[in-house]
């Protein structure tokens, strides 16, 4: 425990000391229960109290749409990196003059003591004139890590060391044919290439080779979208509902390997507990099914590797995979200021991993823990997450991420 209490201590120096922001927008305020005014306040207002010196643009000769533009650099830790250096990055403004939905733009560039290195960038678009929404993931690794075979039962004793190259291109357009009602068209590939796997007999290699031919891996072709999202802030959600269905075949004629089938199912909902509060009670149901074919090993859905790698906290991603994935989360979000600048959560999970879909639910492979929340960017609501997560098996960790997990 000492050593995860120590890199917190230096996460706090380092983001002390290097934190820079550019953020424009009105002066936010909160409303406590004794309807008093409160100013809201981020981290830059802070700098801005010690340093005696104004650190942002004047917000009065700025557009209210933004943009909102934050800039962290972070040391970070987690299970399947180790130490790492992340320069992350969120960009977030509004496209109408009504202020409906705000887009979000996050682009990261990661390094670990471990020798890896990647690149994410991931956008959430609204073109309120034209009712577009344009959501697009893309990201580059070199990554070498562990893998733990297939199944709920697969242990920590037994990994397989594992090293490839990974190419991610997701985009999809959406129209909205009634309100926050969205139909879309995309295109996913997923590219591995300079696979390298130890060679240590065992189920887990055996597992690995059934599903991984050669030393690469090509998963192309379309995806069928309908979406529903009445949140204001995906950034921070205070109320509302999300809902994405997606069908993703993969085709040869598209480039793919083989042919197969995937069914992706998002759902999130938050209520203000109290009302009264900003509190939040966030649920998230994420589920990836495969429908036909065989997905090549390293795209089989596994914990850890939803869009923005946020699932299954106290556990390393990849920990557990499986021809299907049920996931199930709870989180609650509450004020530990009363100027919205600090922030906690307790959160819970539980998923299960199956090969057939239909087969009834044996085992359950929960998970939960506390984090805290620091305010970056108080026009866009951006929070820095830093999570400690607990599971079975003796697995825990820190878990980091810009803005909220779901």
């Amino acid at each position: 425990m000492k050593i995860y209490k120590n890199k917190i201590l230096y996460l706090f120096i380092f983001l002390t000391i290097c934190s820079h922001q550019f953020l424009s927008g009105q002066p936010v305020k909160i409303v406590n229960k004794d309807s008093i005014s409160i100013q809201q306040k981020d981290v830059i207002d802070i700098f801005e109290q010690l340093l005696s010196k104004p650190l942002r643009t004047d917000s009065a000769s700025l557009k209210d749409n933004g943009p909102f533009i934050s800039i962290i650099p972070v040391i970070g830790y987690s299970l399947h990196t180790g130490l790492t250096g992340v320069i992350a990055t969120s960009t977030t403004f509004y496209s109408d003059k009504e202020r409906k939905k705000i887009s979000r733009i996050l682009v990261n560039g990661n390094y670990s003591l471990y020798h890896q290195y990647w690149f994410t960038a991931i956008s959430n678009i609204f073109f309120e004139k034209l009712k577009l929404h344009l959501v697009g993931d893309t990201r580059y690794y070199k990554f070498p890590t562990l893998t733990y075979g297939l199944g709920p039962n697969s242990a920590l004793s037994n990994p397989l060391h594992i090293d490839y190259s990974y190419l991610r291109i997701y985009q999809v357009v959406f129209r909205e044919i009634a309100s926050n009602l969205f139909v879309g068209m995309g295109y996913n590939l997923d590219y591995h290439w300079n696979i390298e796997v130890d060679s240590v007999q065992g189920k887990e290699l055996d597992q690995f080779v059934k599903y991984q031919k050669g030393n690469q891996s090509i998963s192309s072709g379309v995806s069928l979208n309908i979406q529903y999202d009445n949140r204001k802030n995906a950034v921070n959600p205070q109320n509302g509902t999300y809902a994405n269905v997606q069908i993703r075949p993969k085709l040869t004629f598209l480039g793919s390997n083989k042919n197969w089938q995937s069914l992706l199912i998002d759902i999130r909902h938050y209520i203000r507990l109290p009302v009264s509060s900003q509190n939040i009670l966030a649920f998230w149901s994420y589920n990836d099914i495969t429908l036909s074919g065989t997905p090549p090993y390293l795209d089989l859905p596994s914990i850890g590797w939803d869009n923005y790698s946020t699932t299954g906290r106290g556990y390393a991603p990849g920990r557990y995979t499986g021809r299907n994935l049920i996931y199930l989360e709870s989180e609650y979000r509450f004020s530990l200021t009363r100027n919205g600048l600090l922030g906690g959560v307790l959160f819970g999970n539980a998923e299960s991993i199956s090969k057939i879909i239909f087969d009834k639910i044996h085992i359950i492979i929960p998970g939960g823990g506390f984090g805290l929340r620091i305010k970056i960017n108080k026009y866009s609501g951006t929070n820095l997450a830093i999570d400690y997560g607990f599971g079975i098996r003796g697995s825990h960790g820190l878990f980091f991420n810009m803005g909220e997990v779901f």
